[in-house]
């Protein structure tokens, strides 16, 4: 088992580093350079001359890559080219207010795909089971822009509830950020149980029809012990992929129910620096994301060796 884990790790590892290159590289063949970029088609060869060296554009590729690289793995992100401040610095509340949103979405993602889903499994082909299925469908088909309205209707409109923008800043009370997310993490729960419902309500399914479910049930154990000790768990070991995958939708796929909300997050910075090719805070944007992308998938490899005896011993 420790064999497996360290050779997902490394996996990871590499991954992150093709990455990295990549990344660098598309950023290298756009056209012109960040100097004629900031300075304008005005400037003058003397000035574009200087801007470069003052970058460091006059060295060679390899060695802003590595000299790049050696700044992400000692957290020295560089400066913004736009505001000449720290990325880091204009990172890190933007980092914290996506985290937040994320942890509320994830929190309210658990119950609305498991308890759907068992629901489904107990009374397959039920009146309940057709029921939430059309309504799953009907969301799966329903872009997150849609939603995002339609929530803000019901919410804002019909009912006023919550408020129609999400702003929260420094000085935002913990209330006031718990109302403000509201309506962007109900959004993003939603978006992420309808895909995970399905899976699950089809693995749990299988389990409960397989010999072991129906041993453990010969040997007297209540309906409840064998759902929540045997079944569940082992229907969740494939929705464990799709758990990752939403775990890093939330991190980097959430631009369009920020920019919905106006959510002051970490998505709405990576468009607003590509409008403004600001490379640094780019780079170190989709590289964030990238690791977020890398590390659910891992701890999901992870949890799905401890969770099935059989991928330890295979």
């Amino acid at each position: 088992m420790v064999t497996l884990i360290l050779r997902r790790i490394a996996l990871s590892v590499v991954t992150l580093l093709i990455v990295s290159l990549v990344v660098f590289s598309i950023l290298e063949i756009l056209p012109g350079d960040v100097a004629s970029r900031i300075l304008g088609r005005d400037a003058t060869p003397e000035a574009l001359t200087a801007l470069r060296t003052e970058l460091g554009l006059d060295r060679p590729a390899a060695l802003r890559y590595l000299s790049w690289l050696g700044g992400l793995l000692t957290g020295d992100l560089g400066k913004s080219l736009v505001s000449s401040r720290s990325v880091t610095e204009i990172l890190a509340p933007r980092i914290f207010n996506t985290v937040l949103l994320s942890l509320y979405a994830f929190l309210l993602y658990v119950p609305l795909t498991v308890i759907p889903a068992t629901i489904q499994a107990l009374r397959r082909d039920r009146p309940v089971d057709h029921a939430l299925s059309i309504v799953t469908l009907i969301l799966l088909s329903m872009p997150d822009f849609l939603l995002a309205t339609i929530l803000l209707l019901i919410f804002v409109v019909a009912l006023p509830l919550l408020p129609a923008i999400s702003l929260v800043d420094d000085s935002s009370s913990a209330f006031e950020y718990i109302t403000a997310m509201t309506l962007p993490a109900v959004t993003l729960a939603i978006v992420m149980a309808v895909y995970a419902v399905r899976m699950l309500r089809d693995n749990l399914i299988e389990v409960l029809d397989s010999d072991y479910i129906r041993t453990a049930e010969l040997k007297g154990l209540s309906a409840r012990r064998v759902l929540l000790r045997h079944a569940l768990p082992n229907a969740l070991v494939p929705t464990l992929n799709v758990t990752a995958l939403n775990l890093a939708y939330l991190i980097g796929g959430v631009v369009v129910v920020e920019k919905v909300f106006s959510y002051p997050g970490f998505g709405s910075l990576l468009v607003d620096s590509l409008q403004l090719r600001d490379l640094p805070v780019i780079e170190a944007t989709v590289m964030i994301s990238a690791l977020v992308y890398v590390a659910a998938n891992l701890i999901a490899d992870i949890a799905a060796i401890l969770l099935n005896p059989r991928l330890r011993t295979g």
